[in-house]
């Protein structure tokens, strides 16, 4: 009996072995496969930055392409920082709702509580959540709304400064204080308010112009920092998605205010997309891709969470070919993103 007892375990052993070995196999051909689908879209687009993907706690894909400075051919290099454009938003929405988790403001505030040198009427109308979600209608602090607050969406820089000024209010901080203290607190050594000067890797940027040469572009930071001017490397950013969306940032409930569907957009890239706190969500698709692209000049970004496979895809590129169209601008991000969307529905 102990004899057959013992060939059955062993024969067991033997049968799960090769069964695990067999799926290592494939998982690395599936891997060899998606890695080479990958390299050609880089180089069909003639991609100039980093790209990093990562599964759980693994990394699946890292690789730095092309040059951090064109001129002097110096190559790029994975920990190299880039300016991330609108994904930053989603950096000042956080840090508008770690004072709401403190009991230190409402999303229903009016700004007029916080800003009351602001002497538009509108200010003792429109909400924080407004400001948020772009759907408050200020164009000039000087102006009547464009529409009545709350009626419709416009994407607003605007408006993100102004959440970042009642920031200042509420902490008694600066911004750029408020910030890299959020940063430091979270180990993202390498994510910096540009006014921050400790940061070291900064690449250059570059647009493409009239006569389709590529010309460094020195406006990259003029744009507001709380809306579009953050400054971090891939690993940060993955850091970031993994920290907020693992509840570590602000807690479970307040990110599902964060990753509520508030507002809707008629996309210039996506068609249709709704719109939360910082982040946005392509219509229809059922929590399978959240994040957000970034444009600054010369600095084309992708920070995309998958939480059905806990994928992250970081596509960080210093520069912007064709930036009058930028479907074409974006087109290799928007390559890789439906290859990591397809690959990511194909492993559940």
């Amino acid at each position: 009996m102990r004899l057959k007892v013992f060939l059955f375990l062993s024969f067991s052993t033997i049968i799960l072995s090769l069964i695990s070995c067999k799926s290592s196999k494939v998982t690395n051909n599936e891997n060899y496969i998606f890695s080479k689908e990958i390299e050609n879209i880089t180089k069909e687009n003639n991609f100039n930055g980093v790209i990093l993907l990562t599964q759980k706690n693994k990394t699946t894909y890292f690789k730095a392409f092309g040059f951090s400075d064109l001129e002097n051919k110096t190559a790029l290099n994975e920990n190299d920082q880039f300016v991330i454009g609108s994904i930053s938003k989603q950096i000042t929405a956080v840090l508008v709702l770690q004072e709401y988790e403190k009991g230190k403001l409402k999303l229903d505030d009016k700004i007029s509580q916080y800003l009351p040198e602001i002497s538009q009427p509108w200010a003792k109308r429109i909400t924080i959540h407004q400001l948020l979600t772009h759907t408050h209608g200020i164009i000039d602090l000087e102006k009547p709304l464009k529409f009545e607050e709350g009626s419709k969406f416009e994407y607003s820089q605007l408006g993100y400064e102004l959440l970042a000024k009642i920031l200042e209010k509420v902490t008694k901080q600066t911004f750029e204080q408020l910030s890299t203290e959020l940063f430091i607190n979270n180990d993202l050594k390498n994510t910096f308010h540009p006014d921050n000067k400790k940061y070291k890797n900064l690449v250059k940027g570059y647009e493409e112009d009239e006569n389709g040469k590529l010309a460094y572009a020195d406006n990259s930071l003029d744009n507001y920092v709380p809306a579009g001017a953050f400054i971090s490397n891939a690993k940060d950013l993955n850091k970031w998605n993994k920290l907020l969306h693992s509840g570590k940032l602000v807690n479970l409930s307040t990110l599902k205010l964060m990753s509520t569907r508030y507002a809707t957009r008629i996309h210039p890239i996506f068609n249709t997309v709704e719109y939360g706190y910082g982040l946005l969500f392509k219509e229809g698709e059922n929590d399978t891709q959240i994040g957000a692209l970034g444009y600054s000049p010369g600095f084309v970004s992708a920070c995309y969470y998958y939480p059905q496979t806990k994928m992250n895809l970081i596509i960080l590129e210093n520069t912007a070919f064709v930036p009058n169209d930028i479907k074409k601008t974006f087109k290799a991000h928007i390559e890789l993103m439906n290859l990591v969307k397809n690959v990511s529905s194909q492993r559940l």
